[in-house]
Parts: structure tokens; sequence; C-alpha cells
């Protein structure tokens, strides 16, 4: 049986979004939830940077071309925050392109479009 990574972390991420959704509900746009998200994390005292920038490597090159997550949290989780009908295989990509220019390992995408919250765990 393989362990979870990262269990705890992405438990109380998730928690904190559930609070989120039960307080706002579903309607708003992707940057109202990422607000909402910004003052759990910083009244939960969970270390995170919004916007995190990750360069991409080509051959030891940095490329001009780079990404920005919604979030990094705790320099090695990153929520994806999405308003959508449905989390799609377009989302797990972008998430996964991000784990891979972060070298990060667990990415969280979180839906709060939907009738409840949603959220799928992407590993790299």
């Amino acid at each position: 049986m393989s362990q979870i990574i990262y269990k705890n972390e992405s438990y109380f991420i998730i928690g904190l979004c559930m609070d989120i959704y039960n307080e706002l509900g579903k309607g708003f746009n992707e940057a109202v939830y990422g607000e909402a998200l910004e003052l759990e994390l910083k009244s939960n005292g969970v270390p995170y940077q919004k916007e995190a920038k990750f360069n991409i490597t080509y051959k030891g090159d940095i490329l001009k071309h780079h990404y920005f997550a919604d979030f990094l949290v705790d320099d090695k989780i990153i929520p994806e925050l999405k308003a959508v009908e449905k989390i799609n295989s377009g989302h797990v990509k972008q998430t996964v392109n991000y784990l891979a220019a972060s070298n990060m390992k667990l990415g969280l995408i979180v839906n709060f479009g939907e009738d409840s919250l949603s959220y799928k765990r992407v590993i790299l």
C-alpha cells in the first residue's frame, strides 16, 4: 500500500477550501476564491506564495516563457483554483506543467464551480 504524499497538509488545504465554499458557495470567479484562500492561509499561519513564478529550463538555459501558479503552499504543494463546470484533462495537464517546472511533487486542483466543492490530487 502506497502512502499519500503530504496527506495532512493537503487535507488541511482542502478543509480551508471547503470552509470557503461553505461561506461563498459557487458562482464567483477564481480571483474571489483566491483572495479568500489567501485570507485563510494568512489567518492559519500557513506559509505560501501567491502567483508563484516558475522558470522553465531547456538544456540548462532558462527560457523566456514561465508559469505562474495560483499558489505555492509550504514550498511543496501547488493548489490550482478553478471555478468551472467540471475539472477536465486540460486542468490536469496545466497542473502537471506547473509541477514539472517547479520540481514540486503535488498539485491540488480545487474547483469551486460545481454544486459541491471538488478537487483532484495531481502527483508528478
